[in-house]
């Protein structure tokens, strides 16, 4: 089960600049080894991090204008859009705990708040 979505040149303005709030986007390829050793995690994290990030899928070889346009000379690579402008990027396979480190330093847990107001009802 995944929620990422396919981008491409197309909707990619739409779909990812204009996006409200984290955007991930995995630049990727079938013939690419390591992307489809994080293809699991990413889809993985997309259940997870349902409602608080969204992921989008690019095939860089069959979307060429967007790759050139954020230098996408390596894959796998993610990059992290926060209303609409690059704020981070990973490249390569990494472990799973990686790419959720940085979703939570770019889109921290709403928990966490309700975490200290059920402290502060408590009296804690």
């Amino acid at each position: 089960m995944s929620n990422a979505v396919a981008v491409t040149d197309a909707t990619f303005e739409q779909e990812v600049e204009k996006h409200d709030g984290l955007a991930v986007v995995d630049f990727w390829a079938t013939w690419c080894g390591p992307c489809r050793i994080i293809s699991p995690i990413l889809d993985q994290l997309s259940v997870e991090y349902e409602g608080r990030v969204k992921i989008s899928k690019m095939d860089v070889d069959a979307n060429i204008k967007t790759a050139s346009r954020f230098n996408v000379r390596s894959i796998p690579m993610l990059l992290f859009f926060k209303n609409g402008k690059v704020v981070d990027q990973i490249i390569g396979a990494v472990p799973k705990a990686m790419i959720q480190s940085k979703f939570e330093q770019h889109a921290p847990a709403a928990r966490s708040a309700e975490r200290g107001a059920q402290s502060v009802e408590r009296g804690a």
